[in-house]
């Protein structure tokens, strides 16, 4: 049993930001537009999936853009994009991603290109375009009278630190996340800008259940696994996201948070 998470009652207070997600679509980028646009945020979507993020976008009163995160010439497209309709970007959640699964011997070179591409690639991409432009925004006072300029966060994964063996392109590709993190935020700390990620467990989206949720058997050895014995929700990730963003996370850079349930924790306090 999956319960649904708690409705959200907190506020970070992110009316008025301008705010991009990347794979915003569905999943997890879905939730954090909602999220974002639930504060009353200036919400962007950005994705390939055109049809979702389009109807999304509409109801959510956002803009949609086209991107593929891993080329170059349409990343500084949509940055522009963004730029004309609202002057500058605040929030850059960098969450599209994609998994390609495979015996580690039958990894292609095609496959771990495409998956390197979008998911780190995508990523740098992404982070050093908005930022480039945050860096030019005139500062805001955010905690403690503390500048700021801006606030990105990656999308990692647990499986940057543990493996699954038929996704290994995607756990090399999160590991980077990883690294990319901490590095954009010693680079960006003194112009204002903190770089944070987020790094899910098993949530209950249409990726998992492509990947990892293949099966009961899949489902039930992970759930041994999860000491809070349930799957997160796509919200869940959303509100860690949202606080991240915001100034009540002002004093936080280049840092990892996981949201799993307990599953990094784990020794030997549950059973399996």
């Amino acid at each position: 049993m999956n319960p649904p998470a708690p409705s959200n009652t907190v506020s970070f207070g992110l009316g008025d930001r301008v705010c991009v997600v990347t794979g915003g679509a569905q999943g997890i980028g879905e939730a954090c537009a909602r999220r974002f646009a639930g504060e009353g945020a200036h919400t962007v979507i950005a994705d390939v999936a055109d049809e979702r993020g389009q109807a999304l976008a509409a109801e959510l009163g956002a803009i949609y853009v086209h991107c593929d995160v891993g080329d170059k010439a349409q990343v500084d497209a949509a940055v522009a994009r963004v730029l004309q309709a609202h002057g500058r970007i605040d929030v850059l959640v960098n969450n599209a991603g994609i998994f390609k699964a495979a015996d580690f011997l039958d990894v292609t070179e095609a496959d771990y290109d495409a998956v390197l591409r979008v998911n780190l690639k995508g990523s740098f991409l992404m982070g050093q375009a908005v930022a480039r432009e945050m860096a030019k925004a005139a500062p805001r006072t955010a905690a403690a009278g503390q500048a700021t300029r801006g606030a990105i966060v990656n999308m990692s994964s647990v499986n940057a630190v543990l493996t699954i063996p038929t996704i290994s392109t995607y756990n090399m590709s999160k590991g980077g996340v990883n690294q990319l993190t901490r590095v954009m935020a010693l680079s960006l700390a003194d112009k204002g800008i903190r770089v944070n990620a987020v790094a899910p467990g098993t949530i209950a989206t249409e990726l998992a259940a492509k990947s990892v949720l293949t099966s009961e058997e899949a489902k039930q050895r992970i759930m041994s696994r999860t000491p809070m014995r349930r799957f997160g929700e796509p919200s869940e990730v959303a509100d860690c996201v949202a606080f991240l963003a915001s100034d009540a996370a002002s004093y936080i850079t280049g840092e990892i948070v996981v949201i799993d349930g307990g599953r990094m924790t784990l020794n030997y306090t549950v059973p399996t």
